[in-house]
């Protein structure tokens, strides 16, 4: 059993058999919405979910969940993936990956016009599943954290081959691009568990997590290696998004700071040995410290709230987990 397996198996564990047949529903959900739009965009949508990970989100969704209701806390679990699906497509397309999670992108297997389409599909069906609960807070949670991922990738663009990103606009834009959607989905369960004044800290929960796993992210495509990552490392470098062990190493490294980042463009080699002179810093460790602060005080968080033992064990071990997939 891999490590992602077990952290999975541990939650799971801490959730209960509830847990369990609750993403059984999702799996199936997701499935009826990917293969529901033309064969063209069946075989790109399914091959983007059958690509999944853990399904963090939608577990955050159910986690933050009272047990009650169960045909809206799987709608809201599916928008929150759909969601995040469509932003990974879409985010292939602008940053012309050819591989993710060990997988070719739609961009790669379909073109650019096939992957923006199944983004955009992806995208649209998140809000049409959403609506079936009829809750307007939903919506707009949901739509709050959409448009903070287009903010957070605005950013990003604004700031690729930048010099002059500070820790503070990184992780302004990790917020934007990453921890919303966390946020989000923990607002969700929240809201549909029939606890929606537990609403503002389950997503002050979320989004910590959130962060933490961005900056973590972070780190592994430095460190890699690339059969672990799931895409070259140093794909960051590669097109330009300047991430914080790249900020916090050109601090310290004084060849770092003359790096004109678009000469590792075209070169992966390069790009690797300039991952290899950030880590050789200790750029990677202090990264990795500022994410487990935020670790720490997701968990801290929980310690007051009003949940049972059980969800409270299984939300640790979620922020926990986010730790244990980077070590």
């Amino acid at each position: 059993m891999n490590t992602a397996q077990a952290q999975l198996g541990a939650v799971l564990a801490a959730g209960g058999p509830e847990l369990s047949r609750l993403l059984h529903r999702t799996e199936e959900r997701l499935a009826e919405v990917a293969e529901g739009h033309g064969a063209e965009l069946a075989e790109h949508a399914t091959g983007t979910l059958a690509a999944g990970g853990k399904r963090l989100r939608p577990v955050l969704v159910f986690l933050c969940a009272a047990g009650v209701g169960d045909d809206r806390r799987v709608a809201a679990a599916v928008a929150v993936e759909l969601l995040h699906m469509a932003t990974l497509v879409h985010d292939d397309v602008l940053d012309r990956s050819e591989l993710r999670r060990g997988r070719p992108t739609v961009f790669a297997d379909g073109g650019r016009l096939a992957a923006t389409a199944t983004g955009d599909l992806l995208f649209s069906r998140a809000f049409a599943e959403l609506v079936t609960t009829g809750s307007h807070e939903a919506v707009r949670a949901l739509s709050a954290a959409s448009s903070a991922l287009a903010r957070g990738e605005l950013m990003q663009r604004a700031d690729a081959w930048s010099e002059d990103v500070t820790p503070e606009r990184y992780l302004e834009r990790c917020r934007h691009k990453t921890a919303s959607l966390f946020e989000a989905s923990c607002r969700l369960g929240a809201l549909f568990g029939g606890r929606a004044e537990l609403s503002d800290p389950l997503g002050g929960f979320g989004e910590r997590v959130g962060l933490a796993f961005q900056m973590l992210d972070d780190v592994l495509d430095v460190s890699g290696p690339t059969e672990r990552i799931g895409k070259p490392r140093g794909a960051d470098l590669l097109d330009g998004t300047v991430t914080l062990p790249l900020i916090l190493a050109r601090r310290m490294d004084h060849e770092l700071r003359e790096l004109d980042l678009r000469a590792t463009v075209v070169d992966p080699a390069r790009a690797a040995a300039v991952c290899d002179r950030i880590r050789a810093t200790g750029a990677l460790d202090e990264a990795r410290r500022r994410a487990l602060t935020h670790v720490a005080e997701a968990k801290d968080s929980l310690a007051d709230l009003d949940i049972p033992n059980d969800r409270r064990r299984a939300l640790d071990l979620v922020a926990a987990g986010v730790v244990e997939r980077y070590a």
